[in-house]
């Protein structure tokens, strides 16, 4: 048998504060006057008091990503390419935000120094050269972005990470006094992303030990937060921030499942917002994740979240058959789900059934 051997951050900073470190932690990474360039979440725009707190040095530069849809391809490949005109080279990039963010920080720093459209780089293992230095800072948490090998892209034909060992942050500043802050209805569709990957990495196929261990805990803290806290406070942001480390770290060795596979057909063809997809697909997966479900739609109600329905309502069949595509093409979600024979399973007709119920 022959186990994966794959990267983690490499360091990890953790506590209330600890953003006010980020000029002390950046100054090794400095290469002469390269700049470092700031990919900061454009929901931070008018807010001088939190972009004021930005250690810009010399050339450094701030870059307001949109996140109005989820990273495209070409988006990765217009920043670097603006970047390169520029400054020629950076000394590296800092995502600063939720998961979309970070995950062009990571996207344009592996962009800097392969060659190409980041669009040829979809897939595992197809990035050859090391990135410019990168750092991950969430201002929301539960994605699992700041600690996954994989940056998710929707490129011209279809919805998929860059998996590789090069994507990893260099460093991740996790700081939950820069959480508390974020609008309910997007805290709780992202902290589902984290509570759906652990339910789906728990009852995966390729569970093991390792990822049990982590997936268990996030778990154990997500029900915390949503099913037994009365109310929100400083505690529930600093548990929801490493509910979010340990979630992505159990699908390291992992993976997710229908879901996120049904979810990223969705995300590929309407452009839904990869959390709150997830809540969509989820809230309609007894069959498959029945406790969970159940779970799920009791924090729903105590959070007084609204799960959008009927999304798919009078979509086009060549717009259903597209999702589909996108769907059946995330063979290892599938296989971790319904395990090796997940084809004769999961059909086309079958899925296209569930997609209507959505």
């Amino acid at each position: 048998m022959k186990f994966r051997n794959f990267k983690l951050v490499g360091y990890v900073i953790f506590g209330r504060g600890a953003f006010n470190q980020l000029d002390e932690i950046l100054a090794p990474q400095r290469k002469g006057d390269a700049p470092m360039i700031f990919f900061v979440d454009q929901f931070f725009k008018d807010k001088p008091a939190f972009t004021g707190r930005i250690p810009l040095q010399g050339k450094d530069k701030v870059v307001f990503i949109d996140v109005t849809h989820e990273p495209k391809t070409k988006y990765v490949d217009q920043l670097r390419d603006e970047l390169k005109a520029e400054f020629g080279q950076v000394s590296g990039i800092i995502g600063i935000g939720g998961g979309s963010t970070m995950d062009m920080a990571k996207a344009v720093s592996l962009m800097m120094t392969n060659p190409g459209s980041s669009a040829d780089y979809q897939g595992w293992d197809l990035v050859k050269q090391p990135g410019v230095y990168k750092a991950g800072i969430p201002t929301l948490s539960g994605t699992g972005a700041e600690v996954s090998r994989t940056t998710v892209l929707t490129g011209p034909t279809r919805k998929l990470g860059m998996n590789s060992d090069y994507t990893p942050f260099d460093q991740i500043v996790l700081d939950p006094e820069l959480i508390k802050d974020a609008p309910i209805n997007q805290r709780f569709y992202t902290a589902m992303d984290c509570y759906i990957h652990c339910v789906e990495s728990l009852e995966g196929t390729y569970l093991n030990a390792f990822s049990r261990s982590y997936g268990e805990k996030a778990l154990e803290l997500c029900q915390e937060i949503f099913l037994k806290k009365p109310h929100w406070d400083d505690d529930a942001d600093e548990k929801l921030m490493m509910a979010s480390y340990a979630g992505g770290m159990s699908i390291a060795y992992s993976q997710v499942g229908v879901a996120h596979a049904v979810s990223y057909g969705l995300s590929y063809v309407l452009g839904t917002h990869h959390g709150v997809g997830n809540c969509i697909v989820f809230d309609k997966l007894e069959e498959f994740y029945p406790q969970g479900v159940k779970e799920f739609k009791e924090m729903v109600q105590r959070h007084n979240v609204t799960i959008p329905q009927n999304i798919t309502k009078g979509m086009s069949a060549a717009d259903v058959d597209k999702m589909i595509d996108v769907s059946l093409s995330l063979a290892p979600l599938w296989e971790n789900a319904l395990g090796k024979d997940w084809q004769q399973q999961m059909t086309r007709e079958r899925l296209r059934d569930l997609y209507a119920k959505l």
